[in-house]
């Protein structure tokens, strides 16, 4: 649940390159539950691109060229995976007790 004022985070940007945010007040709306089906997806590929990372990385022929696109889309999910953690750390925050 975000708190009032609290915008959460989605896991896409707009046709502009600019971030998403949904103001919502609870976690089991439509777009809050789309949201979280995107991300695991997009973490679970991120999963996945790091498993073809480490093997091309072993490889001691890997093309340059196939090194360089691997680099790419390495940047692309260390970039989709930290907007995912900003997300959900602003949402943990959010759901969280204030303590004195």
């Amino acid at each position: 649940m975000t708190a009032p004022n609290e915008l959460r985070l989605l896991p896409w940007s707009s046709p502009e390159g600019k971030p998403c945010y949904l103001s919502t007040d609870g976690l089991d709306g439509y777009v809050s539950r789309f949201a979280d089906n995107v991300e695991v997806v997009q973490l679970g590929t991120a999963a996945e691109l790091l498993e073809i990372a480490s093997e091309t990385l072993d490889d001691e022929d890997a093309d340059p060229i196939e090194l360089r696109r691997l680099g790419h889309a390495l940047t692309g999910a260390l970039q989709v995976v930290l907007r995912v953690a900003v997300s959900r750390g602003h949402l943990l925050a959010a759901s969280e007790p204030h303590r004195i």
